[in-house]
């Protein structure tokens, strides 16, 4: 019986650390997703994303664009649940918006708790700063970005959400280039391919480009019907002659991406 009574009355165990478990989960994805292990200091701010946060990369929560963490819109409302948010409320400011031009402003306010006065955070959008692929859901984007914002504030997180990305309301949309690499790619190591396209993708955030203007114009340059058709050696081509040209003379670059634009559309510089 005393044996019993000692082994009942032992200290209990303690619960796993989902902290540590989280982080090695995200670690395991961001490998599989950018293909490489991350740096100590992108590891370091992962960390803490998931210790405060539970950001999870896995559930879309959290990507990387240009060396730097952004969390999602997913992962913000997933974030606002756990945390049992009270409400949001968004509401249009009418003196901001011009609906002809789809140009909208709108205000969220989130309120974290009962006895909160509430977080506000605005958003705007309109052709000049949405991806060719959402034109026509502006009103959309700026709630979504309005939202975004005041979550941040509301929870205290200090990273910029993907949807807050000027032009770039999502992720870079060049799908051949991140999905498959260009023929002859195979066999001589993924690095390069991976190179090609971060390259190919910090042009587009740095000049503001249309991603798929961008994508239509690199079929024309590699003269393929769809660009995953294309050499290594055509893309890598194209890539430096889009480099060059955005930085000699974007404007120029921006008439020649709009050739490509579908004639009802026209595409703001």
């Amino acid at each position: 019986m005393a044996k019993n009574q000692s082994r009942f009355s032992s200290k209990p165990r303690k619960p796993p650390n989902l902290g540590a478990k989280l982080l090695q989960e995200n670690l395991r994805s961001a490998k599989r997703t950018l293909g490489q292990v991350l740096g100590p200091r992108m590891t370091a701010h992962l960390k803490v994303l998931g210790r405060d946060y539970g950001f999870s990369i896995e559930a879309g929560e959290l990507q990387v664009i240009n060396g730097s963490w952004y969390v999602t819109h997913t992962g913000l409302l997933r974030l606002a649940s756990r945390k049992r948010c009270r409400g949001i409320h968004v509401e249009a400011v009418d003196s901001l918006c011009d609906a002809a031009a789809n140009r909208f402003v709108l205000k969220a306010t989130v309120y974290p708790s009962k006895e909160s006065a509430g977080f506000v955070g605005y958003g705007d959008a309109d052709p000049s700063n949405v991806s060719l692929m959402v034109r026509g859901a502006e009103m959309r984007i700026a709630e979504t970005r309005a939202v975004n914002r005041a979550l941040r504030k509301a929870y205290g997180i200090g990273i910029c959400s993907v949807e807050e990305i000027g032009s770039n309301p999502g992720p870079i949309a060049t799908p051949d280039l991140r999905r498959s690499p260009p023929n002859g790619a195979n066999g001589n190591g993924s690095g390069s391919g991976h190179k090609v396209r971060d390259r190919l993708c910090q042009i587009i955030r740095q000049h503001k480009l249309d991603p798929e203007l961008v994508k239509a114009y690199a079929v024309d340059f590699c003269g393929t019907k769809v660009l995953k058709d294309a050499t290594r050696e055509q893309v890598e081509r194209f890539v430096q002659q889009l480099a060059d040209a955005a930085k000699k003379d974007r404007n120029s670059l921006l008439c020649q991406l709009n050739s490509y634009a579908p004639p009802s559309q026209e595409v703001a510089g």
